[in-house]
C-alpha cells in the first residue's frame, strides 16, 4: 500500500464557507492547504480519535474528530473512493472509517448533543446538522427558548445568522435546562467577551489600514482596537501572518498583521492590519500580570517589565499571543540601497518588498503575493516615459497585479533576485535548471502540454539546420547595426553626396543671409556604407519544400474530427486544451508511433532540400551570369551615350551668337563655330586616355583666320 494519499479540488467546512485546496494524508498525519490562503493545517496521526464518511451536497465527505475536541471536515470525494481510504485509515491510523448517512426526514424536533466544539442535533441515532461552536458569535437566552446568532461569511452569497432552539421545561429540581444548555455553548463558543483587565495597553498608535490613531489594548484571546469613531476585537485565531518591514527612509517601520477574515467597516473589508512607527520612539511596558503567570504562559518570550523602541515592543507582544513567526525582508537591496522598490500600484504609490518566498506591497491597497501561487511574471515598457518600468505578476487563478513607475535603475536587481528564486518570466520561458524549487505538494499547478511551444521548437531546429546549409555561400553579415543617434545624418546622406559642403555653401549668398539667418551646417559622421540585403531575402519562394509538421501536430491534425465529435460545440481554444490533455494522457507506445511519422516526414523534407538546394544554385548561377552580361551592355550604353552628350554640350556653350538668328550665318561665324567643335573633340579624346599633342600655334592662327 502507498504511504501517502492525495487529493485535489478537495473542499474544507470553515464558519460555512467551502475553502478549495489539497488534501494529502501520510502516515504522519493528514495535512489541508488552503489554495487561496496558503493556510495549512496539519493533524498529527496520533491526534485523530475518530473517522465518519458520509455522503453530502458536494458528493462524499470526510469527518475527523481530535482527541482534544476539534472537528474537521472535507468535502468533494467520490463513492470509488471510501474502500482505498478505509484501508489506508486501518493500516496507517489503527482506526475504523464508519459509514453515517444523515437523517432527511424533515422532523425539527430531536435530541441536542454537545462533542468537543461540535453541536449535533439528531433524531434518534442519526444526525441531522450540526454546527461547529466556534461559528457563535452571540447565545442569548429566553423563556425556554437559547439564540444562536453566527459570524457572518462574506465569500457566500447566503449566510445562516440565527438559530433558535426550543428548550421544554423538566421536572428536575435546580437545574434550568436553558441555563444548561447556553453554558454549553458559550464554553466552546467564539464569543468575545472584554473581560477583566488587559495584558498592557498601547495608547495612541498611528494605523494606515484602518485610518486613524488607535489605543490597542492586549487581551489573552483577541486584540481590542479602540478610536475615536470606531472599535474592532480581532481574535488571535483569524491572524496568519506577521511583517515587521523598514521603510524607505530608515527612519519609520511598519508592522503589518494580516487577517482571515477581515475586520469589517461596514461594507468595506480589511484583510491586512498596518501599523507605522517611528524608530526614535521608545516605551516602558509592564504587563499586568505577575511574573510567574507570565513564565508560566510566555516561557521566557516575554517578561514583566520590558523597555525599547516601540514597535519592537509591540512585535513581540503579538509575536508571542498569536505564536507566528514575524516575516522580514531577506537579502534583497535595491539601487538606492533600500530594502523595497517604490512603486504605484492601482493609481496610488507605495512600496514593494521582495520576500524569501512571495512579494508584499504596502500600504494602499496591500497586497501580499506567496510564490507559490504565481504563475509567471513580466518586465515591461513603462507606458508614459522610457525612465520607468512596469512589473507585473500574474496567480494561477488568473489574478494580475501591475506594479507600474519602477525606476529603470532598479531593473537589473528585481530581475536578479526574481531569477534567483526561479519564478517563471514571461516571453523567456521556463529554462533547463529553472523548475521551481517547491514542495510538489505546495505547488497546485501541474504542468500541461503547449502544442505551440513544442511546434515553435521543431521549427527553430529546421530553421537552424537551413541556415547550417546556406552559410557556405554567404560571408557577409546581412543586418545593419540599428545606431539611435545617427539618424539624423542619413537625410544628409541620401540627398546630398557632400552634405556639409552643400550646408555650408549657401553662407556665402548674401541674398539668402538678408531674408533668413544662416543655419548651422550639420557634422556627418563617416560611417560606414550600409550592405545590401541577399535578394534570398526579398521573398519566400513557393516552390521550396514545406517544412514537416511535429508529432503531435500529425495526431492533432488526424484526431480534430473526433475530438469535435465527442464534444459537439467545443470552442477552439477549448479545442486545443483538450487536444493537450489527451496527448499528455497518451501513452508511450502510440507516441512512438506519431514519432516515427514525423520522422518520416522530416527525412522527405531533408531529402527534397537537397534536391531544391541543388536546382537554386544552378539557377541562380545562370542568373549572375545573365546579371554581368546585361550589366556589361547597359555600361557600353551608357558610356557611348556619355560622349554624344558631352560633344552636343561643349558645342553648345561655345556658341554664344546661336540664339540670335537661326537663318542667317556669317563666315566668321561659321569658321570659329567649327573650331571649337574641333577643340571639344579634342578635349573629349584626352578624357578617354588617348595621348594626343595639345593645338600648335599655326593650328590656331590658322583657327583665328
Amino acid at each position: 500500500m502507498a504511504d501517502t494519499l492525495e487529493f485535489n479540488e478537495i473542499y474544507q467546512e470553515v464558519k460555512g464557507s467551502m475553502n478549495d485546496g489539497r488534501l494529502r494524508l501520510s502516515r504522519q498525519g493528514v495535512i489541508f492547504k488552503n489554495s487561496k490562503t496558503g493556510k495549512v493545517d496539519n493533524i498529527q496521526a496520533s491526534e485523530l480519535a475518530e473517522g465518519v464518511w458520509r455522503r453530502v451536497a458536494l458528493g462524499h465527505g470526510l469527518k475527523l474528530l481530535t482527541k482534544n475536541g476539534h472537528v474537521y471536515k472535507y468535502d468533494g470525494f467520490r463513492e470509488s473512493e471510501f474502500d482505498k481510504l478505509s484501508d489506508f485509515f486501518k493500516a496507517h491510523y489503527c482506526l475504523e472509517l464508519a459509514e453515517k448517512d444523515l437523517c432527511v426526514k424533515g422532523w425539527n424536533w430531536g435530541t441536542v448533543r454537545f462533542g468537543g466544539q461540535l453541536l449535533s442535533f439528531d433524531i434518534g441515532e442519526q444526525p441531522v446538522f450540526e454546527i461547529p461552536l466556534s461559528n457563535v458569535s452571540q447565545c442569548t437566552t429566553g423563556k425556554n427558548e437559547v439564540t444562536l446568532e453566527f459570524h457572518q461569511n462574506d465569500d457566500a452569497e447566503v449566510s445562516l445568522m440565527e438559530v433558535r432552539f426550543y428548550v421544554p421545561p423538566t421536572q428536575e429540581d435546580g437545574v434550568d435546562p436553558v441555563e444548561a444548555f447556553a453554558q454549553n455553548v458559550l464554553s466552546k463558543a467564539d464569543v468575545i467577551q472584554a473581560t477583566g483587565d488587559a495584558i498592557c495597553i498601547f495608547r495612541e498608535l498611528q494605523c494606515l489600514t484602518p485610518r486613524g490613531r488607535y489605543d490597542i489594548r492586549i487581551y489573552p484571546t483577541f486584540l481590542h482596537l479602540h478610536g475615536k469613531t470606531f472599535d474592532y476585537k480581532i481574535p488571535y485565531t483569524t491572524v496568519l501572518r506577521l511583517f515587521l518591514l523598514p521603510h524607505k527612509d530608515q527612519r519609520q517601520m511598519f508592522f503589518v498583521i494580516s487577517l482571515d477574515p477581515p475586520i469589517k467597516q461596514g461594507q468595506t473589508r480589511y484583510h491586512f492590519l498596518i501599523l507605522l512607527f517611528s524608530k526614535d520612539e521608545d516605551i516602558s511596558l509592564t504587563l499586568n500580570m505577575n511574573e510567574e503567570e507570565v513564565e508560566k504562559r510566555f516561557e521566557g518570550r516575554l517578561t514583566k517589565n520590558m523597555s525599547g523602541s516601540l514597535y519592537e515592543m509591540v512585535s513581540r507582544v503579538m509575536k508571542a499571543l498569536v505564536n507566528r513567526k514575524i516575516t522580514v525582508p531577506g537579502n534583497f537591496q535595491g539601487h538606492s540601497g533600500a530594502q523595497c522598490i517604490t512603486c504605484s500600484y492601482k493609481a496610488s504609490s507605495g512600496l514593494l518588498y521582495p520576500l524569501e518566498r512571495g512579494f508584499i506591497y504596502v500600504h494602499k491597497p496591500p497586497v501580499h503575493i506567496r510564490f507559490d501561487e504565481i504563475s509567471f511574471v513580466n518586465f515591461a515598457r513603462g507606458t508614459t516615459t522610457t525612465r520607468s518600468f512596469d512589473f507585473e505578476i500574474e496567480t494561477k487563478q488568473g489574478t494580475q497585479y501591475t506594479f507600474s513607475s519602477i525606476e529603470r535603475e532598479e531593473y537589473g536587481k528585481l530581475f536578479d533576485f526574481v531569477n534567483a528564486k526561479k519564478l517563471n518570466i514571461k516571453n523567456r520561458g521556463l529554462k533547463e535548471g529553472m523548475k521551481q524549487s517547491y514542495d510538489e505538494y505546495a505547488d497546485s499547478d501541474e504542468d500541461q502540454h503547449d502544442a505551440y511551444l513544442e511546434r515553435m521548437k521543431e521549427e527553430g531546429k529546421i530553421r537552424e539546420e537551413n541556415a547550417n546549409d546556406s552559410s557556405d555561400g554567404s560571408g557577409e553579415e546581412t543586418d545593419s547595426s540599428f545606431n539611435p543617434g545617427e539618424e539624423d545624418d542619413d537625410v544628409a546622406e541620401e540627398f546630398d553626396s557632400n552634405a556639409s559642403a552643400s550646408s555650408s555653401s549657401g553662407d556665402g549668398d548674401s541674398d539668402h543671409e538678408d531674408k533668413k539667418p544662416a543655419k548651422k551646417a550639420k557634422i556627418v559622421k563617416d560611417r560606414k556604407p550600409r550592405k545590401k540585403q541577399p535578394e534570398s531575402k526579398k521573398g519566400k519562394d513557393p516552390n521550396a519544400p514545406k517544412r514537416p509538421m511535429s508529432a503531435y501536430m500529425l495526431w492533432l491534425n488526424a484526431s480534430r474530427e473526433k475530438i469535435k465529435s465527442d464534444h459537439p460545440g467545443i470552442s477552439i481554444t477549448d479545442l486545443s486544451k483538450k487536444a493537450g490533455e489527451l496527448w499528455k494522457a497518451m501513452s508511450k507506445e502510440k507516441k512512438e508511433e506519431w514519432d516515427r511519422k514525423a520522422e518520416d516526414a522530416r527525412r522527405d523534407y531533408e531529402k527534397a532540400m537537397k534536391e531544391y538546394s541543388v536546382g537554386s544554385k544552378a539557377d541562380s548561377h545562370r542568373g549572375e551570369k545573365s546579371k554581368k552580361k546585361k550589366k556589361k551592355q547597359e555600361k557600353q550604353v551608357k558610356g557611348k551615350g556619355d560622349k554624344k552628350g558631352a560633344t552636343s554640350k561643349s558645342s553648345s556653350s561655345k556658341s554664344p551668337a546661336k540664339g540670335m538668328s537661326d537663318s542667317f550665318k556669317s563666315k566668321e561665324f561659321v569658321s570659329s563655330d567649327e573650331s571649337s567643335s574641333a577643340e571639344s573633340k579634342k578635349e573629349d579624346s584626352e578624357d578617354e586616355g588617348a595621348a594626343s599633342p595639345p593645338p600648335s600655334s599655326e593650328d590656331s592662327a590658322s583657327g583665328s583666320d
